[in-house]
This record gives structure tokens, sequence and C-alpha cells, in this order.
């Protein structure tokens, strides 16, 4: 008899990994039936996940942490034993704002970009009509990337430009209304923008932070301890989908799927693109390959890495939302669960990396690591500004930045 659990997500590609386990049968293979609760808020997905309306979640790394924490509300603890994988954001602007900062359909430098748009910023502040950018929750990747880029070019987020929050279903509408200028979302709703005409991508986040963590599987606690071999069945049956997501004859059939209303439920096209990194960055122009802009499977995607965590709570310290504390940042590397990951794979062969945390920001080249078991290689993992994360020094790593 299969056991069945049931899955909240945003309509977002990184989404896809627990979809493609129960719509490709690995799921079954593993004893599980999954199913799905749609939502369109990540305040909506976080709270069917804390009340117990779902088992588990696609959910923001860092809601996850702040959650287990009591940011923002009574602390509950969560869990985060699977990455569904590593970047996959973008950076997208009007129209208007981009033929002044870069060259539309094609991906610029950060720096350059950064250097380009601060005078603009400034301009406006004077004018008192500070440009707006949006983010999806004040506790997501996006927002910390997004405001790791601005400072990094010398633009403050909140004082030179204003930081919004605008749900990912709605961000391309709130682009064309003027609302906005600007936005980091997950796709599709970057390449939403570009082909309704009104939007342009500038950036990838994987050119901030070249493997940023991103997206989780996200388990209350208890309900993880209460029901540890389920879930380990689970995290199995999606790196099986995360293995068959990446083989390029699988590309058109998932988008297929993804592309149905009950998932992601826009044009298959659209999210071909995404799946095969051949991303249309201004409407009209020819998709640009970037094998960088999103990882799901290899290098260790979905490995929950507590170095990842620690990264994470000091971009909560650095930008004002908690105060720094040693007891704190052990708590939000603990989010991160390595030894759930490592169980659930032991006996499959799969390979497994010999540290549960790593030096972030630390290679310019790929470079074989030690394992566990099997054979992996990391490569290229840099940040914009070169700054490196040592996870036994996050002190250290607050006071290297001005602001």
């Amino acid at each position: 008899m299969s056991e069945h659990l049931t899955i909240g997500f945003l309509p977002l590609m990184d989404a896809c990994l627990p979809i493609l386990a129960q719509e490709h049968g690995f799921a079954r293979e593993e004893g599980l039936e999954l199913s799905f609760q749609r939502d369109k808020s990540w305040a909506t997905v976080l709270d069917h996940l804390l009340y117990g309306h779902v088992d588990a979640s696609h959910l923001l790394a860092p809601l996850t942490i702040a959650t287990t924490l009591g940011l923002g509300r009574p602390a509950q603890p969560l869990c985060a034993p699977f990455a569904l994988g590593l970047n996959g954001n973008a950076i997208t602007v009007s129209n208007e704002l981009a033929a002044q900062i870069t060259t539309p359909g094609l991906l610029g430098d950060p720096a350059e970009i950064g250097a380009r748009l601060k005078p603009i910023a400034l301009a406006r502040k004077t004018e008192g009509r500070p440009l707006r950018f949006a983010k999806t929750h004040r506790y997501s990747c996006h927002n910390y990337m997004q405001r790791y880029w601005l400072a990094g070019c010398g633009i403050l987020p909140d004082a030179d430009v204003e930081m919004t929050v605008v749900p990912p279903p709605f961000m391309s509408d709130a682009l064309a209304a003027g609302e906005i200028d600007g936005y980091c979302v997950a796709d599709p709703w970057d390449s939403m923008a570009v082909d309704a005409g009104h939007g342009t991508i500038i950036l990838a986040t994987s050119q901030i932070w070249r493997r940023g963590t991103e997206k989780v599987l996200a388990v209350r606690r208890p309900h993880l301890e209460s029901k540890r071999d389920v879930f380990e069945a689970l995290i199995r049956a999606m790196r099986k989908a995360a293995a068959q997501s990446v083989d390029p004859e699988a590309f058109r059939e998932n988008a297929a799927i993804l592309a149905r209303d009950e998932y992601i439920g826009v044009d298959k096209a659209i999210l071909l693109r995404s799946i095969s990194e051949n991303l249309v960055l201004s409407n009209g122009k020819p998709p640009v390959h970037f094998p960088d802009f999103m990882f799901q499977y290899g290098e260790a995607a979905n490995f929950p890495w507590m170095s990842h965590g620690g990264w994470l709570y000091t971009q909560m310290a650095r930008w004002g939302q908690t105060q720094f504390s040693d007891a704190n940042y052990e708590a939000a590397c603990g989010v991160f669960r390595p030894d759930v990951y490592r169980s659930a794979l032991r006996e499959t062969g799969d390979v497994l990396p010999g540290a549960n945390s790593k030096v972030e920001g630390s290679l310019d080249r790929i470079m074989p690591v030690t394992t566990e078991q099997g054979e992996m290689v990391l490569s290229d993992n840099r940040f914009f500004d070169g700054h490196t994360f040592d996870p036994d020094r996050p002190r250290d790593y607050l006071s290297a930045f001005r602001f």
C-alpha cells in the first residue's frame, strides 16, 4: 500500500522535481503517491505547511530558516533535507530602464550594469521618485541576491532604491502597470514579462553567485522525525526525477507536463526555454544559451549544504532582519539536514559529498572534491564581487561589508 503525501508549491520552474517524481512514476517506485496544493503566495504556502494541510512544501530557503527562528511569527521548527536546485532566478526590468543600462538581448556583466544603474538610481532618488524593485518575500533568496548585487555596485537598498514585495504570479503585471521598475523571481515569471513585451531580463542570479542556494523541500521537523522513512523515500524519488530532468530527450515531455493548469499553467514553449536554458532576454531577440542558469542535478545541486543556511543567516543580519547571534547562526545552519539526505541515498550508490559545509565563493575552476561515496567535481561558485564565505567565520564575513 502506498504512503500518501501532499506537497505545497507555487507555480515556478523550481517546483518541478516532486511533480516530475509523481508524473514519471518515481514516487510509486518508492512506495509513494503524491498530490499537490498549488498556491499564489509564499505566505499561503507557509501557512498550509505549518497548519498541517500539506506534508511538505516547495519553499524559500530563507523563509524556512526565519520560521524556525521565530522571525515575524512564533517559531516553529522546519527543516530542509533536500535542495530543489541552485539558482534559476533572474532580474527583469522595464524595457525603458533596460535600454539605459544594458544591451537588450544579451546578458551583461553584473558590475558594469550596476555601474550604469547607479547614477540613474541616485538621480531618481533626488527627484523624489526612487526606483522600485520587487522581491517575492522579505525572507527570500530573490531579496538577498538583489540586495547583494545592488550594494556591491554602491546602490544602497531601502535608501537609494525602494524594495517591495509582489507575489511571483503578479510580478509581470506589476511591471506592466508601472508599479515597479524591476524584480527578481524564478522563471516563468521573468519570461512572461519578456513575451508580453514590457520587460527585459538583464541578469541571471547565477551571475551574482554562481552556485547560489534557492528553494528547498521544507518539512515540519516533528513530522519529518515521525515519518523519516517516508521522507527518505521522497528524497530518492526526487533525486531520480532530477536525473531525468536534465536529459535533453525529456525536455519537451517535461515542459508539457509542467504547463498543465494544475501545475505551472503557462505556455509549454516558455517552460521549454527555461528547461533547456535557452533564455529569450528581450522580446524579438534570439534565445541566449546560458548553461549556468539553473542547476537541478549535477554538482551536488540537491545536497542541503549547511553552509547555505549559514550564508542566508548572515544576509538576514546584514539587512537588519535580525541581530546576529552564535546560537541562531548554528540553528540556521541546522535547518539544512544533510544527515537525512545521506541516510536516504547511502544504499543507492548515489554520490555523496564528504563534508556538510564548504567555503562558498572559493572556486574559480572545476575541482574534484572528497566524497563519502562516488566521484564528484564542483565548479566555479564565485560571487561577482570576489567575496568568499567561510562558514566557520561568519562574523568576519559580515565585517567585510561597508553596508
